[in-house]
C-alpha cells in the first residue's frame, strides 16, 4: 500500500475497496471499525482474544471475517494477511507485541478516532460540510465535560452528540443518518497514543479542544507519566477556534503552549478564581465568561450562580470547574448564557460520581466509585471534609502516599478494601498515623461490600459522611467501577434495614 493511496482515503466517498484492514479486538470499538469498513467495501479480518456471541454472529454477516485466538504474540493468520491497515482497539498498549509487529513492519496503524475523522462526511450539514468536532480529555472529568457540552449545545439549538470514549463509538455517530453541527468527543489517553501516531490526512481538526486536568494514571499501559502526558498533549494538536486549558493545572497551560494549531485559535482558560480576559472563572458566587464577548477587557457575562448550582446538585469544586471548561466550548460555538443556563438546570450526574445513596441516622453515603485515581479522589475528598474514606483496589502502579498525606488532616477515619492492602495501610502509616485505618476483607460471607459498609458505619457513628472514593481500578474485586458502586449501594440499603443502630459494630478496633 503506497502513502499515496492511504492519503487519498480523506472521505467516506473515497474508493476504500479491497483495503486491506486488521480490526484488533471485538468489543463495541472493534466492531463499528469492522462494521463501516465493511460497508465501504474493504477486506476486513478481526483478530481477537474472545467475542460476544453478538458480534460474532454479527461479522459473518456484515461481510468480514473473524480470527479467534491467543494474541499474545503476532498470529500467523495476521501475518499471512498481509494487512495495510492495522486498526487497534484501544486497549492494546504501544509494547503489545502486534502493535510493535505493525510499526516495524512500516505497516499503517490507526485508532478508530483516525478512522473516524477520514470518514466524517458520510452525512454532511445543511452546507454540504461535516460536522465539527470537540474533543476533550483529562485524567478525571471528561465524561460529564462531554455530557454537559452536548446538553448545552442542544440547548443552544445546535444538533450536538456525545461519542468516543463516553459509550458510543465516534463512527456510530458519524454513521447516524440524523447528521450532527457538532460531534462532542471524549477521548482516553489511549485514543490519543494512537491520534497521535497519525500524520497528513489522518490527523483531526478540531473546532475546539480541552485537556481538564493531568494527574499521574494509566501508568502501566504508556511506560512513564512523560508518555502518559504527551498523549493527553495530543487533544491540543491542529485546534481551529478555542484551545481550552486549567488554569490550575500548569500542565494543560504548558500543552497549549507547545500545541501546533490554527492560526487565528486562542487559549481560554479556566478556574475557580476571578478570570481574566480570554477566561472563564468565578467571582462572587457568579460563573464568569470574559471570553466570548466583544469587550471582554472591561466587561464580563454571568453564566450562572454556585446556588443554582447547589440546587440542582451541582456545586462541587471539580464539577464546577467541568461546568466552566463545558461552558467555554459553549460559548465558543455562539451558545447563549441563557441557554446554558437551561441546560445546567435539567443536568444530573451520571451513577457513581459523587451520588447520594443514603441518609440515615446522621450519616450521608456518597457513590463516587468512579474516582477510580488519585485526582479524582482528591477532588471527592475536597468536597467531603471529615468523611470516613473508602479507599484501595487496583492501584494501576500508582503510589497514594501524596493523596495520604494531603487528604489525611480532614478525614475521619479510613477503611481500606482491595486484594492488596497493604500498600495503602503501609502510606497511612507513614503519611497519616493520625486516622484511623480498617482493612475490610470479605470475611465469611464473601462479601466484601457488607463488611466495608459495617466498618464505615461503625467509624462514622452517628453522623457525617461515608465517601466510596477508593482512588483505584475495581477489576481486583468487582467487575468495574460500576459493579462497585452498585454493590456499595445495595450494601448500604441492606445494613440500613437491618436496622443498623442496633447491629452496628459501634466502635471497630483500628490498626
Amino acid at each position: 500500500m503506497t502513502s499515496a493511496r492511504l492519503d487519498s482515503l480523506i472521505s467516506w466517498h473515497a474508493d476504500w475497496t479491497g483495503l486491506r484492514v486488521a480490526v484488533l479486538g471485538l468489543g463495541m470499538t472493534g466492531f463499528s471499525v469492522a462494521d463501516t469498513l465493511a460497508e465501504l467495501g474493504s477486506d476486513v479480518v478481526v483478530f481477537s482474544e474472545k467475542a460476544d456471541e453478538e458480534y460474532a454472529g454479527l461479522i459473518p454477516v456484515i461481510g468480514a471475517r473473524l480470527e479467534l485466538g491467543s494474541l499474545a504474540d503476532v498470529p500467523e493468520a495476521l501475518r499471512a494477511f498481509e494487512p495495510e491497515v492495522v486498526i487497534a482497539s484501544p486497549g492494546f498498549a504501544p509494547q503489545h507485541p502486534i502493535i510493535r509487529w505493525t510499526q516495524e513492519s512500516d505497516i499503517a496503524l490507526w485508532g478508530d478516532i483516525e478512522l473516524g475523522w477520514r470518514v466524517r462526511d458520510k452525512v454532511t450539514r445543511a452546507d454540504g460540510s461535516p460536522a465539527e468536532w470537540m474533543l476533550i480529555t483529562g485524567t478525571n472529568g471528561k465524561t460529564t465535560t462531554t455530557q454537559l457540552t452536548a446538553t448545552m449545545l442542544v440547548a443552544g439549538g445546535l444538533r450536538a452528540a456525545p461519542c468516543g470514549n463516553i459509550g458510543v463509538p465516534v463512527l456510530d455517530a458519524i454513521r447516524d443518518p440524523q447528521g450532527f453541527d457538532v460531534l462532542v468527543v471524549e477521548l482516553s489517553s489511549h485514543q490519543l497514543w494512537y491520534l497521535g501516531q497519525s500524520r497528513g490526512a489522518g490527523e483531526p481538526v478540531p473546532y475546539a479542544s480541552v485537556c481538564l486536568n493531568l494527574a499521574d494514571d494509566h501508568l502501566v499501559w504508556h511506560g512513564s507519566a512523560q508518555a502518559y502526558r504527551d498523549a493527553k498533549a495530543v487533544v491540543y494538536r491542529n485546534t481551529k477556534v478555542a484551545c481550552v486549558y486549567n488554569k490550575a493545572d500548569e500542565a494543560t497551560m504548558h500543552m497549549v503552549e507547545e500545541a501546533e494549531v490554527m492560526e487565528g485559535a486562542r487559549a481560554i482558560g479556566f478556574a475557580l478564581d476571578t478570570p481574566g480576559p480570554s477566561d472563564f472563572g468565578v467571582v462572587d458566587g457568579l460563573l464568569i465568561d470574559r471570553a466570548f464577548l466583544d469587550d471582554r477587557r472591561n466587561t464580563a457575562l454571568a453564566i450562572t450562580t454556585i446556588d443554582e448550582l447547589r440546587r440542582v446538585g451541582l456545586s462541587a469544586g471539580h464539577i464546577v470547574q467541568n461546568i466552566l471548561a463545558a461552558s467555554a466550548f459553549a460559548r465558543s460555538a455562539g451558545v447563549e448564557p441563557e441557554a446554558i443556563r437551561v441546560a445546567l438546570d435539567g443536568f444530573h450526574l451520571d451513577p457513581h460520581r459523587i451520588q447520594l445513596i443514603a441518609e440515615h441516622g446522621g450519616v450521608r453515603w456518597i457513590d463516587d466509585s468512579k474516582a477510580t485515581n488519585p485526582h479524582a479522589a482528591a477532588s471527592s475528598l475536597r468536597a467531603f471534609p471529615g468523611a470516613v474514606w473508602i479507599v484501595g483496589g487496583d492501584l494501576k502502579g500508582v503510589d497514594l502516599g501524596e493523596l495520604i498525606a494531603e487528604a489525611g488532616p480532614r478525614l475521619r477515619a479510613a477503611v481500606i478494601l482491595g486484594v492488596d492492602r497493604e500498600p495503602v495501610v503501609t502510606a497511612f502509616s507513614r503519611h497519616a498515623p493520625f486516622v484511623p485505618v480498617y482493612e475490610a476483607d470479605a470475611g465469611d460471607t464473601g462479601d466484601v461490600m457488607a463488611r466495608v459498609v459495617e466498618l464505615a458505619a461503625g467509624a462514622a457513628g452517628d453522623e457525617g459522611t461515608v465517601l466510596l472514593a477508593p482512588a483505584a481500578a475495581s477489576f481486583d474485586q468487582f467487575t468495574g467501577y460500576t459493579d462497585r458502586g452498585l454493590r456499595f449501594a445495595e450494601a448500604v440499603r441492606n445494613w440500613i434495614e437491618r436496622g443498623s443502630a442496633d447491629d452496628a459494630d459501634s466502635s471497630p478496633t483500628a490498626l
